[in-house]
């Protein structure tokens, strides 16, 4: 099945492992160009020069104001255009509503939510017909996860946003959705079910058994998942948000 994706140009926000990075070789798998992004200007181009040509890293923190317009210049600059984006932020800092703090709270409402919102506001000034907008949020938009209170509550405010965006951008001809992934095999989900107490391997067991496809996902599914949503193969696809999970969400 052709995509589409030859020589279409999108950003991959927090590209540089996990989730984002795995979409970007996707995306450049089947002829697309991409700017990464991530926070440490050796580890993003560290990260680039693995991913090969078509890609390009540019340092970029999605607290910072700045940055939506400086990766949207820096797209237009090294590829001559923009295609879309995929907004993909690292996970706020896991806890219980006692325990996080104020600044724990403060900090991640700026990148986790604040910064997304910015990047999805600039870009839906700088696409055109057949853009699209999409987020990696977390099954935590439909049900809590225990322990990721700061997540339980963002992740399902910008899956509303992500909507409402969706439908004021669909007359101009922009896509806006959501990936929710589950149980993906990536550094993150290892960090998490080793901080969920007693033996690592024991509550992943125990959380693959809750899972349909009675198995964690790999990165590499979940990046071809998002290089088709992003793709004009997808190009009636609006809106939704998508969980990417074996099963593990009951609902429909």
């Amino acid at each position: 099945m052709d995509l589409g994706l030859e020589d279409r140009v999108y950003i991959v926000t927090g590209a540089t492992r996990g989730l984002g990075n795995a979409t970007a070789r996707e995306l450049l798998a089947d002829g697309a160009k991409v700017i990464i992004t991530g926070r440490d200007e050796e580890t993003v181009a560290a990260a680039a020069d693995r991913l090969g040509d078509g890609c390009a890293g540019v340092p970029a923190d999605n607290a910072d104001p700045d940055a939506a317009d400086r990766l949207i210049a820096a797209a237009r600059d090294r590829f001559g255009r923009l295609d879309g984006i995929l907004i993909s932020v690292g996970g706020p800092p896991p806890g219980s509503a006692a325990d996080n703090t104020d600044e724990q709270w403060r900090t991640s409402f700026e990148t986790v939510f604040l910064g997304a919102v910015r990047l999805a506001r600039a870009a839906s000034r700088a696409l055109d017909a057949d853009g699209v907008i999409a987020f990696v949020l977390s099954a935590s938009v439909h049900e809590p996860i225990d322990g990721l209170t700061i997540s339980n509550g963002l992740r399902p405010g910008l899956a509303g946003f992500a909507k409402s965006l969706s439908v004021e951008l669909g007359p101009r001809g922009i896509r806006v959705l959501g990936l929710l992934p589950g149980r993906i095999s990536t550094d993150r989900i290892r960090e998490l079910d080793a901080l969920a107490g007693g033996d690592a391997e024991e509550n992943q067991a125990r959380r693959t058994a809750a899972i349909p496809l009675r198995r964690y996902g790999t990165p590499a599914e979940f990046g071809r998942t998002a290089a088709f949503l992003l793709s004009p193969a997808a190009s009636y696809v609006n809106g939704v948000m998508l969980p990417v999970d074996g099963g593990a969400r009951h609902g429909f």
